[in-house]
């Protein structure tokens, strides 16, 4: 008989985004409600704690170079596709609030809004080109 080990997940606790531009990611994700929790930043390891109002946390670890080419992270709006995390999704109030938000601050729609089976979404990258599917 084998035996099957499994790992019981209770929720994602954060996630992890490399930032070349500390300031400009700050920006950028205080538009979608993030503010830094000042319990979660470590300079040591160049990690600044995000955290919204209804608990989600971020990481915004500051050691990338600048690489406007966003050939580290491709969705469906590029041509050449590689393996790895391709985005992060979070579900928004109201998605057209959002999107007069972001056409007022001049932060371009790549994609959307489409329907899809279980919502309406839209796809946004930050500062690095990191992808955010918001819906």
């Amino acid at each position: 008989m084998t035996s099957q080990l499994s790992t019981e997940i209770k929720l994602v606790d954060h996630v992890g985004i490399r930032v070349s531009n500390l300031s400009a990611a700050l920006n950028f994700y205080r538009l979608l409600g993030f503010k830094i929790d000042k319990d979660e930043c470590y300079p040591k390891y160049h990690s600044t704690g995000l955290i919204n109002k209804q608990g989600v946390r971020l990481n915004l670890i500051n050691t990338a170079q600048p690489n406007k080419s966003y050939q580290f992270n491709i969705l469906f709006d590029e041509d050449k596709l590689f393996p790895g995390l391709t985005h992060i999704a979070f579900v928004v109030c109201n998605l057209q609030d959002q999107i007069q938000l972001f056409k007022q601050q001049g932060i371009t729609i790549t994609e959307g809004p489409i329907g899809l089976k279980r919502r309406e979404a839209i796809f946004i990258r930050d500062p690095d080109g990191n992808v955010k599917w918001l819906h």
